[in-house]
């Protein structure tokens, strides 16, 4: 199982830039990194970019992150990871561009 994070491009660019984010504007303020699951990534996708195009989808394995990583109850009383410390470059399985489509994002064949 793999844990994702959407990242807008300029949010990306610095990222692979410094090696490390602390993520978004969002993450700063709430003081963790946000991620989804598999199951609530296009959920996540809708309701927090939507209309956005220029994305990045970033994949990483929820086992490499260790203690930093937490399971907190969010949108309806739902688990969503939530990550305690910077993410690193080295954290990342893989990135893919989520594209905007006419219905909305187009993710991956296989994330959803």
């Amino acid at each position: 199982m793999l844990v994702y994070k959407i990242l807008r491009r300029p949010e990306w660019d610095a990222f692979r830039s410094n090696g490390e984010t602390k993520g978004a504007p969002v993450d700063l303020a709430d003081g963790y990194i946000h991620l989804s699951t598999a199951s609530q990534v296009t959920e996540t996708a809708a309701k927090h970019f939507r209309g956005e195009s220029d994305l990045v989808l970033v994949a990483l394995d929820p086992a490499a992150l260790g203690e930093a990583l937490r399971w907190e109850p969010s949108r309806r009383g739902e688990l969503f990871p939530h990550l305690y410390r910077p993410l690193r470059a080295g954290d990342v399985v893989w990135d893919k561009s989520l594209p905007l489509g006419a219905a909305g994002h187009i993710f991956p064949e296989g994330v959803v």
